[in-house]
């Protein structure tokens, strides 16, 4: 049996991560403290609250927790804290890369608005970044459950701070609500000034919702996407296109997607050739971080280094990250493989 390298010492990028949900714990007890905000007892239980969101009452339990979490940030400092530790912990994790993905109009009523929040938190991972030294991008997303033409001035927002560290579009929220096809216009203004784009999809419905992202917003990723996995014809498709799927197998686990880690379909996605790039989600709520969904890969679907290695290399090659990021990081896997 090979030795088992440290898995935290594998770099990678990471994709997939909520600005809320990125927060420790510890962080959350004491914001909540300072403001006097009486928290659901599932979020000071000192563990992993019990989420199923795969009905719309769960998913709803599942929202009032971030929303919960979510009041704590109020001020420019507490953005910046959330940042700085969400890089340092990527760090730990061996992430030389982190796109942190969050929604302004969550923020902006406490941040004195729109631009001015945005800015905030453009200026806290600029600062993080250089604090930390890792690469670090901004993804603004939409919400599926507010109008689509709220989408369309993100899309706005978004193209004008391409130049300062906004390099994707996304979608989220509960992808039973709403049809893509009503954001076709967002993310069109996303792609022509240049983002990428990456909604959410194929988690808490099936295929179809896969599809939907690649015909109707012509995704270039999809968060989560492993619901692809019931589909030959897409997986295939998936993987001529070598669109990446921002897999987060902690999180699928806990929202009730799959039961155990070992249903989560990593195998089938791998051998169909389909790019992953896997993700923590909400590491708050889901109580792990990047490298342990790599450990997931290892003790419940067999993955050995060097498909772990692989993994890596996907997550990289899915990124916004500049050419020469790249290269250094896809040449620290080949070291981590090999020395």
């Amino acid at each position: 049996m090979e030795h088992a390298r440290d898995l935290t010492l594998l770099p990678k990028a990471h994709l997939h991560l909520h600005f809320t949900g990125s927060m420790r714990p510890s962080t959350l007890l004491e914001l909540a403290d300072k403001y006097g905000v009486r928290l659901p007892d599932a979020l000071t239980a000192g563990e992993p609250p019990k989420l199923r969101a795969t009905d719309e009452r769960g998913w709803f339990r599942f929202q009032r927790l971030y929303d919960a979490a979510r009041s704590c940030l109020r001020e420019p400092d507490d953005i910046r804290r959330l940042v700085r530790e969400a890089a340092e912990e990527d760090v730990k994790d061996g992430s030389g890369w982190l796109e942190i993905q969050v929604d302004p109009t969550s923020y902006a009523p406490l941040l004195g608005g729109m631009i001015p929040a945005v800015e905030i938190i453009l200026d806290a991972v600029d600062a993080a970044s250089r604090e930390t030294g890792l690469g670090m991008r901004v993804l603004i997303a939409a919400n599926r459950m507010k109008h689509p033409l709220d989408a369309r001035t993100l899309a706005r927002l978004a193209v004008r701070y391409a130049d300062r560290g906004i390099v994707g579009f996304g979608l989220s929220n509960d992808e039973r609500r709403g049809m893509a096809r009503d954001f076709d216009r967002a993310f069109a203004i996303a792609r022509e000034g240049g983002l990428l784009a990456a909604p959410h999809g194929g988690e808490l419905t099936g295929p179809a919702s896969v599809r939907d992202c690649l015909d109707d917003l012509h995704a270039s990723r999809i968060g989560h996407g492993v619901r692809a996995a019931e589909d030959p014809r897409l997986l295939k498709r998936l993987a001529d296109r070598q669109i990446t799927c921002e897999v987060c197998p902690a999180s699928n686990v806990a929202l009730g997607v799959y039961e155990r880690p070992e249903d989560v379909p990593l195998r089938t996605l791998f051998e169909a050739g389909v790019p992953m790039a896997l993700g923590a989600d909400d590491p708050l709520l889901f109580g792990s971080r990047l490298a342990a969904q790599y450990e997931i890969a290892r003790r419940h679907h067999a993955f050995t280094d060097a498909e772990l290695a692989e993994l890596a290399r996907q997550s990289v090659r899915g990124s916004a990250a500049p050419d020469e990021v790249q290269a250094k990081l896809l040449a620290g896997i080949d070291h981590w493989l090999t020395g």
